[in-house]
């Protein structure tokens, strides 16, 4: 087992006692873990107009940007209080809005979920091949 994947799922898990999650009753926590020890953290808000709730991922995602960090994001963390020991790993657009700060960086964060000797770890970039970025938009 790994203690620094064990810290950031604890955190994950931690985070998803936060979540305001009334109609699915589904609570999800991220970590999201930086090259300086920083680690930041979100959970799932949900809205009654679905399409408009944010995942725990874009939650903490969002708290990183706004805290001026462009890069720099070594692990993900991705917790559900509803699952137990079951994975959760992120949807698609987390994927995406994960793969944008781990290419700022020029990182590929390993991205962790479940608990125990249960965790499931991979590659953000096995998650999300061919990702779409910042240098997809450049000329060549």
């Amino acid at each position: 087992m790994s203690s620094a994947r064990d810290t950031l799922l604890a955190a994950a898990r931690d985070a998803a006692n936060s979540a305001y999650a009334p109609y699915s009753q589904f609570q999800v926590g991220a970590a999201l873990a930086f090259d300086d020890g920083m680690v930041v953290t979100g959970a799932n808000v949900e809205n009654a107009s679905y399409g408009l709730s944010l995942c725990a991922e874009v939650v903490a995602l969002s708290r990183a940007m706004n805290e001026g960090r462009r890069g720099g994001l070594v692990a993900v963390a991705v917790a559900g209080l509803a699952a137990g020991e079951d994975a959760v790993m992120p949807c698609g657009r987390c994927r995406q809005m994960l793969s944008e700060m781990a290419q700022l960086g020029g990182t590929d964060p390993l991205v962790w979920s479940g608990s125990g000797d249960k965790a499931v770890e991979v590659s953000l970039s096995a998650l999300l091949p061919f990702a779409f970025g910042p240098d997809s938009l450049r000329e060549g």
